[in-house]
C-alpha cells in the first residue's frame, strides 16, 4: 500500500496548506513522482483537476468561517489566496450560488466539498486487462505542440484539422483514415499514435499526433520522436468499441494508477503513448502505453 500512503501523504500536505501557498513540487515529492505525473494521476483518478479541487476546498473552508461569523469577507479572500475581494466574490458565487456576505443569512444553502482520500476498492466485476511487451527502438513522426494552460490535446486536434495540417500529414504519410461511419473492413484496423513527452515541472508537456516514420524519412513539416527500446505496460480501453473515443481513452487512463498501486512495476523514463484504432462502423479501440521497469 506504499502508493496509497504516498498519495494520502500528499493530500495531507495540501490540506495543511489550504490557507498557505501550495507547492505542486512539494506535493509531488511526497507522492514520489514528478509534478506532471502527480497532477495528471490526480485528475484521472478523481475526475477533477488538482487546481479545481484546491479551489473547491478553499471555498468550502471559507464558507464555514464566514457562516460562523469569525472572519470578514476581505480577510477570507486574502487568507484563501485571492488577490481581491471581487475575485473572491466571483469564485464564491460560482461555487455556492450566493455572495460571501450572505453566507451568514438564516436558512442559506452552501456547498461543501469534503477532503479526498485514496483507497482501493476490491470488486469482483472490476477486472483489469493489461499486457507487458518489450519493443525495440522505433521512430514516430507527426504534428506536435506544447500542452499548457492555453492548449489541450482536443483543441490541438481541432486546430490541426481546421488548418488542413492533419489531412496533409495523412496524405504525406500515405495513411488512409477511415471516416467514422465507414463500414468495417477486414484486415489491419487503421491506427494512429498520440505521444506525450518532455514533461516539465510546471505540468506542461509536448503532445504529438503521429505515426511510424516511413522508410523514406519524415515528411516536411513533421516533428520526429525517437522512442528507445522500452518495456511497456499496455492498457486497452475497457468500454464497448461503440463508446465515445474520448471516453474510452479517459477510462483507460483512469485505471493506470490503480494498476501501479498493486503491481511489481513502476514508471520508467520515456514518452507515454496512446494508440487509437478506427475499426469502422462507428467503432473505436484505444490503448494506453506506459514505459515501465521492475520495482
Amino acid at each position: 500500500m506504499d502508493w496509497l500512503d504516498r498519495m494520502n501523504g500528499a493530500m495531507d500536505y495540501i490540506e495543511a496548506h489550504l490557507a498557505l501557498d501550495i507547492s505542486y513540487d512539494a506535493a509531488a515529492q511526497i507522492a514520489c513522482c514528478s509534478p506532471y505525473h502527480f497532477t495528471r494521476m490526480f485528475s484521472f483518478i478523481t475526475g477533477v483537476t488538482l487546481s479545481e479541487y484546491i479551489r473547491r476546498r478553499r471555498l468550502t473552508l471559507a464558507a464555514f468561517e464566514l457562516q460562523s461569523g469569525g472572519i470578514r469577507v476581505i480577510d477570507a479572500a486574502l487568507k484563501y489566496g485571492y488577490e481581491s475581494p471581487e475575485a473572491f466574490t466571483r469564485a464564491f458565487k460560482k461555487q455556492h450560488g450566493i455572495a460571501p456576505a450572505s453566507a451568514r443569512d438564516k436558512g442559506v444553502t452552501l456547498k461543501a466539498y469534503p477532503r479526498m482520500t485514496f483507497s482501493i476498492s476490491i470488486k469482483g466485476d472490476r477486472e483489469m486487462s493489461f499486457r507487458i511487451e518489450h519493443h525495440e527502438a522505433f521512430e514516430l513522426c507527426g504534428l506536435s505542440t506544447e500542452i499548457n494552460g492555453n492548449m489541450t490535446p482536443p483543441k490541438f486536434m481541432r486546430q490541426s484539422h481546421k488548418n488542413g495540417k492533419l489531412q496533409k500529414m495523412y496524405a504525406d504519410l500515405g495513411i488512409e483514415i477511415l471516416p467514422e461511419d465507414a463500414p468495417a473492413t477486414p484486415g489491419e484496423p487503421k491506427s494512429l499514435y498520440y505521444a506525450l513527452y518532455d514533461f516539465k515541472d510546471d505540468c506542461s508537456y509536448t503532445y504529438m499526433i503521429c505515426h511510424d516514420t516511413p522508410k523514406g524519412g519524415a515528411p516536411p513539416g513533421c516533428t520526429t520522436l525517437q522512442i528507445p527500446a522500452l518495456t511497456w505496460a499496455i492498457f486497452p480501453s475497457p468500454d464497448d468499441p461503440g463508446a465515445d473515443p474520448a471516453v474510452q481513452c479517459r477510462r483507460a487512463w483512469s485505471r493506470v494508477s490503480e494498476w501501479f498501486s498493486t503491481s511489481e512495476y513502476e514508471h520508467a523514463p520515456g514518452p507515454e503513448l496512446e494508440k487509437g484504432y478506427n475499426l469502422g462502423n462507428m467503432s473505436f479501440y484505444y490503448e494506453v502505453w506506459i514505459p515501465v521497469k521492475k520495482k
